[in-house]
């Protein structure tokens, strides 16, 4: 078995669960076969993508051909608290559930363990068909789609727990997660070789990020430039004092408005980035929800920022983007389906980095040797071709 887990104590423990697991199950693994045909009578789905917001983004597309696979059957989303907005008016969803695991959150206690039960109770009372555990991680299959005890329950074994499985999607090898998780309902039969992607904005949503900017006191006949300095993981954080001497040439070189982007966790970088600027820039982190930002980066000529969840965001959106990676991959979670530059410097050790700890001397190299040179002359390119090509500015 191939295990897509780069982090070595990770790794070994799915292996000995995996090993557990087989000896347990092994009378119905001996019966088990994998890969039998899925019928068509299927009323009830359940998808399950609980960790992480960016990553839960990069599922969104399967949605589409799985409602056009099962035009009839109901379709819940099991995911976190934060990340259920993104689901709100997705047409392809009927139920959204909320659960943010114990085993990704770090969660402990008396509550944890009784909203745990609470949820397990409430999945077997749905009586799915059909479970699909997105991630391909056995914290997830053993914990949550197993327990719901459904017919058929698919998910990827690289991340082990492929035992507990009915059927197991192959693996390809490294490539964006995007095309990871749409092989999974190709392996359900879909033909489909497009998606749709979106947030389904609403006028209401639309309308608020139009009061937020004139409350701003962002005028309306400029580019705009989206700058997100933030991040989860602060191996993946780019330096504030870069993208403050970006932000201040690019508004130098085309009369752009800087806007500063973030949530509540990014308020103290994105402050820092604001201080050091030469420019003007308009701070919105921190007063944004999920779809807030993504309703401010539609408007957005421009969106600059880490490996991190807006990203996603942006590429959803169809905001030209400039991603700067560090530790993470940009083969599996770059900028997808837009205008986009990736600013990268080719270490090999990235590909066996679990970017919570760096083993590199210089640390954090990756990052630390991008320069603002590097990043203004991508965001410079993105600039011209979408400024010239799309909309013409008056300059004061």
């Amino acid at each position: 078995m191939h295990y897509k887990i780069i982090n070595r104590k990770k790794r070994l423990a799915a292996r000995a669960g995996d090993l557990v697991g087989k000896i347990a199950f092994f009378p119905g693994l001996i019966l088990k076969k994998d890969g039998t045909a899925i019928n068509d009578n299927i009323r009830r789905i359940l998808v399950i993508r609980t960790a992480y917001i960016g990553d839960v983004i990069l599922t969104l597309p399967i949605l589409s051909p799985l409602r056009a696979l099962f035009p009839h059957a109901q379709i819940s989303f099991l995911t976190t608290g934060k990340a259920r907005e993104l689901l709100e008016t997705n047409p392809f969803v009927d139920r959204i559930i909320a659960y943010d695991a114990f085993w990704f959150y770090g969660n402990h206690g008396r509550s944890t363990l009784i909203d745990y039960l609470n949820i397990i109770r409430l999945l077997k009372s749905e009586s799915y068909d059909l479970v699909i555990e997105a991630r391909g991680d056995i914290r997830d299959i053993s914990l949550l789609a197993y327990p719901t005890r459904s017919r058929y329950r698919i998910s990827y074994g690289v991340g082990g727990g492929a035992f507990l499985l009915t059927h197991t999607v192959p693996f390809r090898g490294i490539g964006h997660k995007i095309l990871y998780h749409m092989d999974i309902v190709k392996y359900l039969g879909s033909q489909a070789n497009s998606f749709e992607w979106d947030l389904y904005l609403n006028d209401h949503e639309k309308h608020l990020a139009d009061h937020l900017l004139e409350k701003k006191g962002v005028p309306h006949a400029l580019p705009m430039v989206a700058i997100h300095p933030g991040g989860r993981k602060e191996l993946k954080r780019w330096y504030p004092e870069g993208f403050a001497e970006v932000a201040s040439r690019l508004a130098e070189a085309f009369n752009a408005l800087i806007l500063i982007m973030g949530g509540p966790d990014d308020v103290k970088i994105a402050k820092q980035v604001e201080r050091a600027a030469e420019c003007k820039c308009f701070m919105l982190a921190g007063e944004t929800s999920l779809r807030l930002m993504g309703a401010i980066l539609e408007k957005c000529d421009l969106f600059i920022c880490n490996d991190s969840c807006a990203l996603h965001v942006a590429s959803m959106m169809g905001t030209p983007t400039v991603a700067i990676f560090g530790p993470s991959k940009s083969a599996e979670t770059g900028p997808f389906g837009n205008t986009h530059v990736i600013v990268e410097k080719p270490f090999n050790c990235r590909y066996d980095c679990d970017e919570n700890e760096c083993r590199h001397s210089p640390r954090n190299e990756c990052l630390t040797s991008i320069t603002a040179d590097d990043v203004f002359n991508a965001a410079h390119d993105v600039c011209k071709m979408v400024f010239t090509r799309e909309k013409s500015y008056d300059k004061p």
